[in-house]
């Protein structure tokens, strides 16, 4: 069947893959960013996981996602609003329908949609016979019919041909895309190379849906998003957790150190402990501990062996290591601890996204207990906050906790892979052989970092613990003069630190009307959302915070350049109220949303445009 085609060439496309847990949607929405990224696409990827391991099938608390956002111009965020929405069932189509665009296509499974899964999903009657999608390209073929009769003859039975209706719907998205198909069919061959039926039915599936695509006369455009213009070079798909995961790697390797690692697994930061615990050929040793606390009591063993010892972890087991923490705090020790952040408080929503774990990384531990924070601000940068991180704690002996969020660890963009060389080398201060009259806390004058000695070095031998230190020789001390005297020290050594700290930067206008404040993840919807204010002609600006203690050392002077300063981020206010604890001479306005779900552009830029037009 032929058909006139109308070729429409778009600098961005958004989609999103939605269905039950075991749809498939991950897989193809992976399947389709490679693709998208072979072709030199930009892209940022976000999936979607239900909290509950086993919610009922055909239910919305079941409903498993893929957003991906390709395009020809900058991509920073995983898309708000979808282009194309691929729903396998009408539970996918309820949760999503709010989040697609007008004149959107809408992809569907007309087998799924009987009485029963209606029901389900709270249709009172079904929306592929009302009025309900109107508005909407419907695509719409009996999935689960087509696919029983592509496969007929291949020889497998009803359960497994049934598995490969997700490649059917990718069919009919990369014909729209007018992407090939090659890639998802030499995937099939590596995947499933000692199962040649499953070969074959994927890509016959596949097939199918593109040539359906071809034939239907429902569609009637193909888009195009041509090659980004991005830097050269060799680059991967690569998401924050992964990312972590290689900066720690990285530092360890300038650092000249053994890794080790010990976790706990916990949603959404277990990946990073896969990826190190998978690196043996790099030397890390990973350790799989009991509970929080064992894990990171075995991270500060190791690094009081003298290796780089980290941690990965979320809200909850954050909570878990404060008294440990406070161990490291006291003894000085190099430590790393990752904390992918999720909604709270208690279990709360393990799979989804939020910033509320920034008090309890700057105060959550008794007593005067001071360390560095730094926040990752998108997933491919996860990997230099890591290394920063790790860095930051080798060169100035002390525990830091690197934030990064759900929305980071399972995102997915771009990366230009780098040389080891462009790296700065990290300097740890460790003492090789005994020193006369050694003083184990006798420290820099100018970092007030103590020397890093390894016991069982003859002539380095000291005490640590959790009892106050005397600050020379490091033995108990019950003295209030020197009780005072290290808590202010080990206060202003992480003071310090600020020398190591770059600038704040702002994006766009660097004197105005309001300067837009955010940090950690929220970078990319916020610098969208500024981006798209600017060309209104508005005079804003945007400052992202990645290290928040200390704080960069020319906050006051940014500040002070605009009219109006807005805080942003995915919590009540945390980040707000820890500047004006800081800076005090300012007023700072708040915008806060803790649904797990990140900031849309959209209503980021309705704001932005309030705020400055009031009096």
């Amino acid at each position: 069947m032929s058909k006139n085609l109308q070729v429409i060439e778009s600098e961005r496309i958004a989609i999103r893959f939605s269905g039950d847990s075991g749809d498939g949607m991950q897989l193809i929405g992976t399947l389709f960013s490679d693709t998208a990224a072979l072709f030199g696409n930009d892209l940022s990827t976000f999936p979607d996981y239900p909290s509950e391991v086993r919610a009922p099938a055909g239910t919305i608390g079941g409903i498993s996602g893929f957003n991906a956002n390709i395009g020809h111009a900058l991509v920073n965020t995983p898309g708000d609003y979808a282009d194309i929405l691929v729903a396998m069932n009408p539970a996918a189509l309820k949760a999503n329908l709010m989040w697609v665009k007008p004149g959107a296509i809408i992809i569907v499974d007309r087998d799924n949609f009987d009485e029963k899964s209606l029901e389900k999903a709270g249709y009172t009657e079904n929306p592929l016979n009302n009025n309900d999608l109107n508005g909407f390209t419907l695509v719409d073929p009996p999935i689960a019919s087509l696919v029983r009769e592509t496969l007929k003859e291949v020889g497998l039975d009803t359960k497994s041909i049934l598995r490969t209706r997700n490649m059917f719907t990718l069919g009919i998205v990369y014909w729209i895309l007018d992407q090939s198909l090659e890639y998802t069919d030499n995937f099939f061959k590596e995947k499933f190379k000692k199962n040649p039926l499953v070969v074959e039915a994927n890509t016959r599936v596949l097939q199918a849906g593109y040539y359906y695509a071809e034939t239907t006369e429902v569609l009637t455009n193909v888009y195009k998003v041509p090659p980004a213009e991005i830097q050269k070079g060799r680059y991967t798909k690569l998401n924050g957790n992964k990312a972590s995961a290689w900066g720690l790697l990285a530092a360890a390797k300038r650092a000249n150190l053994d890794l080790f690692i010990g976790s706990y697994p916990i949603t959404p930061a277990t990946q990073v402990l896969e990826e190190l615990s998978a690196r043996k050929d790099l030397g890390v040793k990973s350790f799989q501990a009991e509970d929080e606390i064992a894990a990171v009591c075995a991270s500060i063993g190791a690094s009081f062996a003298g290796a780089l010892g980290v941690c990965n972890t979320s809200g909850p087991g954050l909570a878990l290591k404060s008294e440990a923490l406070g161990l490291a705090v006291m003894i000085e020790i190099p430590l790393v601890v990752v904390d992918v952040q999720r909604g709270g408080p208690s279990t709360g929503l393990p799979t989804k996204s939020e910033q509320s774990d920034l008090w309890q990384a700057l105060y959550g531990r008794n007593g005067e207990c001071p360390l560095p924070v730094l926040a990752a601000t998108t997933p491919s940068n996860c990997f230099y906050y890591a290394f920063y991180a790790a860095k930051i704690a080798l060169e100035h002996m002390t525990p830091v906790i690197l934030l990064t969020e759900g929305y980071l660890g399972n995102g997915s963009e771009p990366w230009r892979i780098i040389s080891m060389e462009d790296l700065p080398e990290i300097h740890p201060p460790r003492v090789f052989k005994a020193v006369k009259d050694w003083k184990p806390f006798e420290r820099d004058p100018e970092t007030l970092v103590r020397p890093w000695a390894i016991p069982g070095t003859k002539g380095l031998e000291h005490r640590i613990g959790g009892l106050e230190k005397d600050a020379i020789t490091g033995s108990v001390s019950h003295d209030p003069l020197n009780h005072q005297k290290m808590v202010e020290m080990r206060e202003e050594k992480i003071n310090r630190i600020v020398k190591d700290v770059p600038d704040l930067e702002v994006f766009g206008e660097q004197t105005g009307d309001l300067l837009v404040v955010g940090w950690g993840g929220t970078y990319g919807h916020l610098l969208t959302a500024v981006r798209e204010v600017l060309q209104e002609k508005f005079k804003i600006g945007l400052a992202q915070f990645s290290y928040i203690r200390p704080l960069p050392k020319n906050v006051a002077d940014v500040f002070g350049k605009f009219k109006k300063i807005i805080v942003c981020e995915n919590n009540l206010g945390q980040f707000a109220n820890y500047l004006r604890f800081n800076y005090q001479d300012f007023r700072y306005l708040q915008f806060n949303k803790i649904q797990g779900l990140p900031f849309t552009v959209e209503e980021l830029k309705e704001k932005f445009i309030n705020v400055i037009e009031e009096k």
